[in-house]
């Protein structure tokens, strides 16, 4: 397979999976697998606050005013 071949993204993540699984177990591969998710939740709920607590207005002028 050559750099600029992809596999299929279900073939890919069936292969990636069975080599987890393989090298750690089916308890680690699982911890493995929720690590991901749980970080992404998070980092969800950290931007939903910030915007939650955001002054838009002010948070625009900052961005794009010219001192």
């Amino acid at each position: 397979m050559s750099e600029s071949t992809y596999i299929d993204e279900n073939k890919l993540l069936r292969k990636a999976i069975k080599i987890l699984l393989e090298e750690l177990g089916p308890v680690e591969t699982s911890r493995f697998l929720s690590i991901t998710n749980q970080i992404r939740k998070e980092s969800v709920k950290r931007h939903r606050d910030w915007q939650k607590n955001l002054d838009e207005k002010r948070f625009l002028k900052e961005i794009f005013d010219e001192d």
